[in-house]
């Protein structure tokens, strides 16, 4: 039998390996390497032409580049601290990002200004129209097109609104990544990198994922719905991410003001996005103490257990606590039990929104064996593990109790395909007997 695959189970999925993942987060990769190719050469020519050295406005550039990219992404991401995404998914969003949506954009971007608005409107209108009108149409597209793929193949990732903002957050940090380069090495050449670096990486690094999240929004409620109707919310989200990119690009031809006031209607969605967040917390939450109670009888949760999950500092105080029983292995098993906890009590919120899959208690049946498997692993081989700080008698805390639960892991990993990783090898319970 193979062993639990924790990563699959936690996505819902047999297997942790997807085609599609696979497919397009090895096109993305190629694109952003090509990209990066391109703007190196674009570095080497112009410091040729310049007089100057090349290599070292692009080296410049880059890391100006990544600077905003170490503040954003983890900004981004305490916003789905509960339930957060799968890494290799999100490292989807961002190449695609980086990669995809940026060399479409630039080859769009470039044809339409060449063929489309200077034949029609001349030069000057042309360049106010391709970057208030063409781009923000352009760019928003290649970046929402990797959420309608993540809404198609990956539905059931996307459980609250903050999901997709997340999603949304991760591609449009990947696009902004890229083209601040661009941006960097143009300013690098003009002297004026100190003054596009405060606006662009500072100020308002924010501003690509502002717009994003709008198509995340619209995308998150589409897979959060049922009917044919809520296909429009990402249409509705497109256009309002248009029209913020269009705004912010519009501003920058009538001075500070323009700029000013862009930047304040920015800031008021970027507020909201906070607001929303906030309330996904609260319904997780509010999730995990209506729908884990049940569970009280099978001995792997308690009240006293539901009251950590309910909270950061309680779920990282159970961390620190698997640490000091099992090192590095019960930290790490202690994560999946809490995301395994948290998936079962949102499998159930689904069900109640009529949003349920037929092989609903499959995956139920998987992540409570994987609770078990985890909490095997946290406990350690102490013959006594430490008391959990969170329960005031050793009693109050499932964690401590070692109930047989062979059954439900032989199910689960009936579900399971074997993998490269995950060899074929049973796993023995301590406290009772090898599934049969």
């Amino acid at each position: 039998m193979p062993r639990l695959d924790s990563r699959a189970i936690l996505q819902g999925r047999r297997s942790r390996y997807s085609m599609t993942l696979i497919l397009g987060t090895t096109v993305s990769v190629v694109c952003m390497i090509g990209m990066l190719s391109y703007l190196w050469s674009l570095a080497i020519a112009g410091g040729a032409a310049a007089g100057i050295d090349g290599a070292t406005g692009f080296v410049v550039s880059l890391v100006a580049a990544i600077i905003p990219v170490t503040i954003l992404v983890p900004l981004i991401l305490m916003l789905d601290r509960l339930e957060p995404e799968p890494g290799w998914v999100l490292f989807f969003a961002f190449a695609w990002g980086a990669g995809v949506a940026v060399v479409a954009s630039f080859l769009l971007n470039s044809w339409g200004l060449t063929y489309l608005t200077k034949p029609v409107f001349g030069d000057g209108v042309a360049e106010f129209l391709s970057t208030s009108l063409v781009a923000p149409v352009v760019e928003e597209s290649a970046k929402g097109m990797v959420l309608l793929i993540l809404l198609w193949r990956r539905r059931h990732e996307i459980d609250t609104f903050t999901d997709g903002v997340v999603y949304a957050g991760m591609v449009a940090t990947g696009f902004a990544f890229t083209e601040n380069i661009l941006y960097f090495l143009s300013a690098f050449f003009d002297d004026t990198l100190v003054a596009t670096f405060a606006i662009r990486g500072l100020i308002a690094p924010f501003g690509h994922p502002v717009y994003t999240a709008m198509i995340g929004l619209g995308v998150a409620y589409a897979a959060m719905r049922t009917g044919s109707w809520r296909f429009l919310a990402p249409i509705g989200g497109w256009v309002t991410a248009v029209l913020l990119h269009g705004m912010w690009n519009g501003s920058t031809y009538f001075g500070w003001t323009g700029l000013g006031v862009a930047y304040l209607v920015l800031f008021v969605f970027l507020l909201g996005i906070l607001v929303i967040a906030a309330h996904d917390r609260r319904g997780q939450v509010a999730a995990i103490d209506r729908y884990l109670p049940p569970y009280i009888s099978t001995g792997l949760v308690t009240p006293a257990d539901i009251t950590m999950l309910s909270s950061m500092t309680g779920r990282r105080r159970a961390r620190e606590w698997a640490a000091l029983n099992a090192g590095a292995k019960g930290r790490a098993a202690m994560k999946d039990y809490q995301l395994a906890a948290t998936e079962l009590a949102l499998l159930h919120q689904k069900l109640d929104a009529g949003l349920g899959r037929d092989d609903w208690k499959v995956n139920r049946d998987s992540f409570l064996a994987l609770m078990h498997v985890a909490r095997d692993t946290f406990l350690g081989r102490l013959p006594q593990p430490v008391t959990p700080g969170w329960a005031e008698n050793p009693t109050d805390s499932g964690f401590l109790r070692r109930a047989d639960f062979a059954h439900v892991i032989a199910q689960a990993r009936s579900q399971q395909p074997p993998t490269p990783s995950a060899p074929r090898q049973n796993y023995v319970p301590r406290h009772g007997q090898p599934p049969r």
